[in-house]
């Protein structure tokens, strides 16, 4: 399917976590000491170390999982309206084209991370309870023998719609995770859904636990972002699949600068005026532009040891699909 054509910018989907540590170790310094000109290399060396960005601002790795918190607490309630406003609504059709990407079958245990409101799992449901009843229909269509009551029996009898599908929502935010399961209770999703709070960079699941691990505009926001691939890549079972849909980088100058223009200029007033929160949003935008470029993410997914790593871009490279499969 190809990718919707527009150039209608904005800037933020995605929100996150991160579970802060500190680099203990610098690989490749000997060891000096600490007055001499070697010592004070690596203490400055050590020191950028343990420095990361929030948005344009450099600030240390400690804080930052506090103050992404702080940002998604902020605008929880007012997520997924500003998702509509930001991309009129175009982010429902990045994340349908995620699910077809995907194409799980009835069974599919399904992780996903930063996935608070649910938009992603709701949409997988939908999605395996479609095929499973496609499934027994097309079976019961080829048993042409069978009377009106041993039909009515068989669809009284199937207990599970999804087909022994289930997804587990992971995320860090507490406040994302209330908005997901009050939207779950008001659109009636309770079959094959779980929700746990959890860290991206420290998963509370054992090893080859799911066949697909999704994670939707929230891995930009990982403090490191190389530990959260390596998670991902030891939850999964063996040919299990990891899909990531995020932000990346516009490959048309003309849309490039039109995206800056309303990125920087019009989001941080969508977030004042409809969440009250400029700054948020202000943050989700320069969150973007700090984030790898479609070739640089796709490396460090292979170097998390994920194997046939491919993306896609979608939109001009507003946003890519990045794919790829625990072998």
């Amino acid at each position: 399917m190809a990718a919707p054509s527009s150039f209608v910018l904005w800037s933020y989907y995605g929100h996150g976590w991160s579970r802060v540590m500190r680099y203990c170790r610098l690989p490749g310094l000997r060891s000096s000491w600490p007055g001499g000109p070697l010592g004070a290399r690596h203490l400055s060396q050590e020191k950028r170390a343990t420095e990361t960005h929030f948005g344009f601002e450099t600030v240390s790795e400690e804080e930052k999982g506090g103050k992404v918190y702080q940002v998604f607490e902020s605008v929880a309630k007012k997520y997924d309206v500003m998702n509509d406003m930001m991309s009129l609504g175009i982010h429902r059709i990045w994340k349908d084209l995620l699910l077809w990407k995907m194409r799980p079958f009835p069974g599919t245990q399904l992780l996903d991370v930063a996935g608070g409101t649910g938009d992603i799992a709701f949409r997988f449901l939908n999605y395996v309870q479609a095929q499973h009843q496609g499934k027994q229909k097309r079976q019961l269509r080829a048993q042409q023998n069978l009377s009106w009551e041993e039909i009515a029996k068989k669809y009284r009898n199937e207990e599970d719609s999804l087909g022994g599908s289930r997804v587990m929502v992971c995320d860090i935010n507490k406040e994302m995770l209330k908005i997901g399961k009050q939207k779950a209770r008001a659109q009636g999703y309770k079959a094959g859904l779980a929700w746990v709070l959890g860290d991206a960079e420290e998963l509370p699941f054992d090893d080859d636990k799911f066949d697909v691990y999704t994670i939707a505009f929230g891995i930009r926001n990982v403090t490191h972002i190389d530990r959260a691939l390596q998670e991902a890549h030891r939850v999964l079972k063996p040919g299990g699949r990891f899909l990531c849909l995020e932000f990346s980088q516009v490959n048309n100058p003309l849309i490039s600068r039109l995206y800056d223009l309303y990125s920087f200029q019009v989001i941080p007033v969508l977030g004042e005026v409809i969440a009250g929160d400029w700054k948020s949003y202000q943050y989700l935008v320069e969150s973007i532009r700090q984030f790898p470029s479609q070739e640089e993410f796709k490396e460090m997914i292979e170097d998390a040891g994920f194997q046939k790593v491919t993306y896609e871009s979608l939109t001009s490279g507003i946003v890519a699909i990045h794919s790829g499969f625990k072998l």
